[in-house]
């Protein structure tokens, strides 16, 4: 782990040489034409680049203001492209600081990561008839579906006489639609699938690209049928439909790209595109503009800059191309920039640290502390201790910047000590909200036909009150635990719990108010002695019960467990679930507790306010364009950043290259 005080991240600042090129506010020609006709696409692209040290989007908005703060209007007509949602918020919040609370016509600003709703992404850009002249995206829940249904159809047809479970099917079709979503990002034709060369690899190889048949030829039928599109493959078309028209139709205002590496290759068309543009402007996020010509050309796919030597080299541009953001200033000679940029270095090049002036290491040190912590719960301590601690100064923020999901949460959970909650980028997961863990335990309990430990969890959960107030119904469940639940484990089912009440004396009141709980849990008890049933029969069962159980004496169930943003989330994702459960068709009831823990996966809930304003949690994706501070980078430990490149289920590494999917090490 490892706390930097100061201004955030490595710095990259471009040589003096360097003359920033820029449109002015004058030059702006409305109705898309002038004196000369029509806009056209530049020959000469624009790049700029603002250096990791500074924030990005402060500097954009600072720059912006002074070129449009004079024209209440003007800022209005500018059209600004941004990696991500969070992005996109925080360069709003980065205009009301720049202008001291001025009410203002911000810029239209987009962003380009999220694939979930491209109409709205690109709404007002690209023509309706457009985007209208394609098919609708599938829904996630609906294309893993029908994919665990061609998942058990070829075992099916394999003839072996075993057949994956429900969830088992349910993960593989994940899995698959993820390499799904590579193969259309990285624009990779399916069928290329079957034209690997199957007698290279070994015998296990042959049956895993078998399988893949599911997806290259089977999956785009299903696809037609249904008339929709894969997101991604929906995304690229929107974009490149997008880059057609402005290579022919250049907009009439200003279009800013900025933060983006164009990683993504239709996204990198777009920055192409828009670098070309008569008042486009491409803003690359920390450039290394002073590394030099031998270590630039032997970059390697893991090496930070290598994202952005691919983009310049699809736009045709030349590194000396790039120029620093005006009115920022040169600073070259940054101890803590030339001390990064040499631990960075590539390997080949390495022979240089021979002439490295070693008086800059102190400097480049300077307000650096790091911390060596024996576990993820001494660093979480740790972390909190340093923001807490930041808090102490008005005005002063602090961010902890991680890839591992565990010290984020113990993060978070040791800053509630001080009632601090923390504003985390990845949410929260939603199957670990109360409200979806007293669905899944309530799942565990009928599965496990009441087992004492499974039945009391559901007992003494908070939501569970049966029609009676709460504290009422845990006293009950308090005296059936001493009464029959401490002892000689009863018999399995609600007739067991009957059967081990009637045998104490003075238990009728405790009787009647089990009876009434078991009665209310026959409709799914019903359903899980069948041996197969449709999801959609169980998913209603379940949620029915749920109510039931969580009904109070004041409020319906349905009014405790649906309030809230974790409530509204999960009754969505159960409304999509019942919506397409017809897909998978009827499966043993054994198997939904964990088809139901399998499709909650991934799902979480973003919490939109109570959290601190100063204080953040923030993925490497999202901290590219955020500054505080007090920077924290924690879990820089080997296998958690950098990650481990792994091994894909599917693909192999001739595999992929013989397919053109890059490489794992580019994640890294």
């Amino acid at each position: 782990m490892e706390a930097r005080l100061g201004r955030g991240p490595p710095v990259w600042i471009g040589p003096s040489r360097q003359v920033a090129r820029r449109w002015q506010p004058s030059r702006a020609r409305p109705g898309g034409t002038d004196a000369a006709g029509p806009l056209s696409v530049t020959s000469e692209p624009s790049i700029f680049t603002i250096p990791a040290r500074l924030s990005l989007v402060e500097e954009l908005a600072k720059g912006l203001l002074n070129d449009y703060g004079d024209d209440p209007l003007a800022l209005s007509r500018i059209l600004i492209f941004l990696p991500t949602r969070r992005a996109a918020r925080t360069l709003r919040e980065a205009f009301l600081r720049q202008s001291e609370g001025k009410a203002l016509l911000l810029p239209r600003i987009l962003p380009l990561g999220d694939v979930d709703d491209d109409d709205a992404l690109l709404g007002g850009v690209l023509p309706g008839a457009q985007g209208e002249s394609l098919p609708p995206a599938i829904a996630p829940l609906e294309r893993t579906l029908l994919l665990s249904r061609l998942v058990q159809a070829w075992h099916a047809a394999q003839g072996t006489g075993t057949l994956p479970d429900t969830d088992q099917a349910f993960h593989l079709a994940a899995e698959l639609a993820k390499l799904l979503d590579q193969m259309q990002t990285d624009r990779v034709p399916l069928h290329q699938l079957n034209d690997l060369v199957t007698e290279e690899f070994a015998d296990h190889w042959q049956i895993t690209i078998d399988f893949l048949k599911i997806i290259a030829e089977e999956w785009p039928k299903v696809l037609r049928a249904r008339g929709v599109m894969d997101p991604v493959d929906r995304r690229n078309q929107l974009l490149g439909a997008l880059v057609d028209q402005w290579a022919s139709h250049p907009p009439p205002g200003p279009v800013i790209a900025a933060g983006s590496t164009g990683s993504i290759p239709a996204t990198a068309e777009l920055l192409n595109t828009i670098a070309h543009l008569p008042q486009g402007q491409v803003i690359l996020p920390g450039f290394d503009q002073a590394i030099d010509e031998e270590s630039w050309q032997a970059l390697d796919p893991s090496h930070p800059q290598a994202g952005m030597q691919q983009l310049l080299d699809r736009m045709d541009a030349h590194r000396d191309q790039v120029c620093l953001w005006p009115n920022l200033a040169d600073d070259t000679d940054n101890p803590r920039d030339h001390l990064l940029r040499e631990a960075m270095r590539p390997a080949q090049t390495t022979d240089q640290w021979r002439h490295l002036d070693k008086d800059i290491i102190d400097p480049a040190r300077a307000d650096i502390c790091r911390i060596d912590a024996d576990s993820t719960r001494e660093e979480a301590g740790a972390i909190a201790l340093i923001m807490r601690q930041t808090l102490e100064t008005p005005g002063k923020t602090a961010a902890l910047i991680t890839p591992d999901r565990e010290l984020a949460r113990r993060t978070a959970a040791a800053l509630r000590r001080w009632d601090i909650e923390i504003d985390d980028s990845a949410g929260l997961p939603l199957a670990g909200t109360p409200v979806a863990t007293f669905l899944r335990l309530i799942v565990e309990m009928v599965q496990e036909r009441f087992a004492p430990v499974s039945l009391l969890a559901v007992l003494k959960h908070p939501f569970c009150a049966n029609g009676s107030s709460p504290l009422a119904f845990r006293q009950f469940a308090r005296q059936m635990e001493l009464a029959i639940l401490r002892g000689p484990r009863p018999a399995g089912g609600t007739e067991g719990i009957s059967h081990a009440l009637a045998q104490k004396d003075r238990a009728d009141d405790l009787n009647a108010w089990w009876q009434t709980f078991a009665q209310a849990c026959q409709p799914i008890i019903g359903l899980f002695i069948q041996p197969h049933c449709g999801l959609g029969e169980l998913a209603k069962a379940h949620v029915a019960l749920a109510e039931a159980l969580a009904t109070t004496s004041e409020q319906s169930g349905s009014d405790v467990l649906w309030q809230g943003q974790a409530g509204e989330t999960l009754a969505s994702f159960l409304e999509d679930l019942l919506a397409h459960a017809d897909l998978l068709g009827d499966m043993p009831p054994a198997n939904y507790p964990a088809l139901l823990e399998a499709a909650l996966v991934g799902q979480s809930i973003r919490p939109q306010w109570g959290r601190h304003p100063r204080l953040s949690i923030l993925g490497p994706l999202e901290a590219r364009l955020h500054h505080a501070d007090v920077t924290i980078l924690g879990g820089l430990n080997e296998g958690s950043w950098p990650p481990d490149t792994g091994s894909d289920p599917w693909l192999n590494r001739p595999m992929k290259q013989q397919v053109g999917l890059p490489l794992p090490e580019r994640r890294i």
